[in-house]
């Protein structure tokens, strides 16, 4: 079998490219300027295709001859600047590899979406895979453009395809991968004082690549399906990495009434994101809330053992 994963050279897809060799011939969709680090020498064993999934013709060429497409490029980002490109890339882009598949590509897909595109409301706090779409200030322009993709993945299902859509919380990866939800141990390395009120929701990205691989292999087309370890309150995700860090974790709680916003927009800012991406009030105000991403389906499907936290933290910071 052949399979070809855009987002190889990322966070989850090089996850991805390692599970799903166990069943099939790799291939990789990158552009000339991708950085193939966290690949490793695995990159080696993996059949190189350059084209972007914004270049239409390079995927009708490139997907020919495919078995299965997995499609895990996208664009994060929480920059109010970067509202047109989010909508290029998530959503335009995928309406690319779907137009593509249907004109003669394969017609099985995998879609790594995000829990943001479910969607959150101030009035439901508990959000699982059957939750409506509504307007809500809660829904960020990143949220709007996965959503938006999401719809042109069903809109391919109607017209043929056979797609599994999963929807990731935040990824844990190694501190060393240098991506944005990595960036999360920086805060604590740092020494920083502060916690936000709400909780995390948060998967150990190898148990990801490992969920999405088992519901490939069970055949569970045309359904969605969250992956989420669970759901803490960030002063014990915090302090759980604190501890394994050797660090002093954050002990002052960040309450907002009495909070400034330049130094809350600041808090958040460091925490999960690089400087070039940037996250704005609204982000700063969606981490002082209690959202639960429920993951029942997944455990009563697959009975997965998910990687416990302390373990996750050991292996991102390379202890072992």
């Amino acid at each position: 079998m052949k399979i070809l994963i855009t987002g190889i050279t990322g966070l989850l897809g090089n996850h991805l490219a390692r599970e799903f060799a166990k069943v099939g011939e790799i291939h990789g969709l990158k552009r000339p300027s991708s950085q193939l680090r966290l690949l490793g020498k695995f990159a080696e064993d993996i059949h190189w295709h350059e084209g972007d999934i914004n270049d239409y013709q390079s995927l009708i060429k490139i997907f020919d001859g495919m078995d299965l497409i997995i499609h895990a490029a996208g664009l994060v980002s929480f920059d109010p600047k970067e509202e047109k490109k989010l909508l290029k890339v998530n959503c335009h882009g995928t309406a690319n590899v779907v137009n593509a598949m249907l004109e003669g590509g394969p017609k099985k897909l995998i879609y790594i979406s995000s829990v943001a595109a479910l969607g959150r409301s101030p009035e439901l706090r508990v959000i699982d895979e059957n939750h409506k779409w509504a307007e809500s200030d809660w829904n960020t322009p990143y949220a709007i453009s996965k959503y938006l993709g999401e719809l042109e993945i069903w809109r391919g299902v109607q017209e043929g395809l056979q797609a599994i859509v999963v929807n990731p919380s935040i990824l844990l990866g190694k501190i060393s991968d240098k991506r944005s939800s990595s960036s999360i141990y920086n805060y604590v390395q740092e020494k920083n004082k502060y916690y936000p009120l709400g909780t995390i929701n948060y998967i150990d990205t190898r148990d990801a690549a490992k969920i999405t691989l088992q519901l490939f292999q069970k055949e569970t087309w045309n359904e969605r399906f969250i992956l989420n370890k669970e759901s803490i309150s960030y002063k014990k995700f915090l302090e759980k990495m604190a501890y394994r860090m050797g660090k002093t974790p954050p002990t002052k709680p960040l309450k907002r009434p009495f909070l400034k916003i330049a130094l809350f927009g600041l808090w958040v800012k460091r925490l999960f994101s690089p400087s070039k991406n940037p996250l704005n009030r609204q982000t700063a105000a969606i981490a002082q809330q209690n959202f639960e991403f429920d993951n029942r389906k997944i455990n009563q499907l697959l009975d997965f053992d998910y990687t416990e936290l302390e373990e996750t933290f050991c292996w991102a910071l390379n202890e072992k």
